[in-house]
């Protein structure tokens, strides 16, 4: 069982300190060891539970696999904070934020990341193998928080992508992740005073 707790902005406490001397985040203590960023500790996850993997073991597979998940890490998940950061985390913590850029990345960077997710999507509708793997969370996720304050998918442009990401989003293990997710995004609105800032859909059911 794994035991999820708030942390950056900081908190977090020591082991947090610990596991991510540098504040980066997500943090992962596992007894005496620990370590900080997801590419690690999904990688170190799936080596401890192998069955099944969610990176592949077949060359290309596994190749394309890190090539989504670098995908994910530096070119839509700065998009991602762009839009998300300056449309809601600014806002619930009283932070410095620019609407205005959150508007343009919308409109100038995300359309090609959709493009290319649509072009690339398989009918099975997974990223790699035609299964759920590591390609599909890490390019799911910023996405997803993408979503919570943009319709950009909901005008028919990018079905495959659509389709895709609500399939996604109906699996139970991302739907816990989503429900706690909106716990906490809901918290911290009562506690910033928010009153008209769009707040996480509860999610309807990634295992």
């Amino acid at each position: 069982a794994v035991e999820v707790r708030p942390a950056g902005f900081g908190k977090g406490g020591e082991a947090f300190e610990r596991a991510s001397p540098f504040g980066k985040i997500p943090a992962l203590v596992d007894g005496d060891f620990a370590i900080s960023d997801s590419t690690a500790i999904i990688t170190y996850m799936d080596a401890l539970h192998p069955e099944p993997n969610l990176i592949p073991t077949e060359p290309k597979a596994r190749a394309r696999t890190i090539w989504y998940e670098e995908f994910a890490d530096t070119i839509a998940q700065p998009v991602g904070v762009d839009i998300f950061f300056n449309r809601v985390v600014g806002k619930l913590l009283d932070m410095p934020h620019d609407p205005a850029r959150a508007d343009w990345a919308e409109a100038e960077k995300m359309p090609g990341i959709y493009d290319y997710l649509e072009a690339v999507l398989p009918d099975s509708g997974w990223l790699v193998e035609d299964r759920f793997t590591l390609a599909d969370i890490a390019v799911a996720c910023p996405l997803i928080n993408v979503c919570y304050c943009s319709s950009g998918l909901k005008d028919g442009r990018w079905p495959r992508v659509k389709a895709w990401l609500d399939g996604l989003q109906a699996r139970p293990s991302f739907a816990g992740a989503m429900a706690l997710e909106a716990r906490m995004l809901g918290k911290a609105a009562v506690r910033g005073g928010m009153t008209r800032a769009r707040r996480p859909r509860g999610a309807s059911a990634i295992s």
